[in-house]
């Protein structure tokens, strides 16, 4: 077999000098959704400090908590809250469910339905 022949497969099949992995689709990669209005604003303002832009936990307010914040992209965390948990801490703060004191209550949006439902699915879209 010719050596031109091996190395046009190899780099066909993503197997170069890179480890040996194909790259992954970038189609594959989830992307958070958007928020507008209140929500927004309030992911932007208050989550973020903690949570982090992308929901790692790693918000420039993170560094000195203990515990540190929650990341929205650990599949089996993801798996085992229900969106009325997600709700609960987000109205509730993070003692109502005997999480961090840290997590502060959101009581105002009680009585903001539509702003809780698009923050609740803005967690849920850092699931992998």
């Amino acid at each position: 077999m010719k050596a031109w022949f091996v190395a046009g497969a190899l780099v066909a099949l993503g197997l170069g000098a890179c480890g040996g992995k194909q790259a992954e689709p970038s189609g594959n990669k989830r992307v958070p959704l958007a928020l507008s209005g209140e929500a927004a604003q309030r992911w932007d303002s208050l989550c973020v400090t903690c949570h982090g832009k992308i929901g790692h936990g790693d918000g420039p307010g993170a560094a000195a908590l203990n515990p540190k914040p929650r990341s929205f992209s650990d599949a089996a965390w993801q798996a085992s809250v229900t969106d009325d948990h997600l709700r609960k801490v987000i109205i509730e703060g993070g003692p109502a469910v005997k999480l961090s004191n840290l997590m502060p209550p959101n009581a105002d949006l009680k009585n903001k339905p539509e702003v809780l439902d698009q923050l609740v699915r803005k967690v849920r879209s850092f699931a992998p």
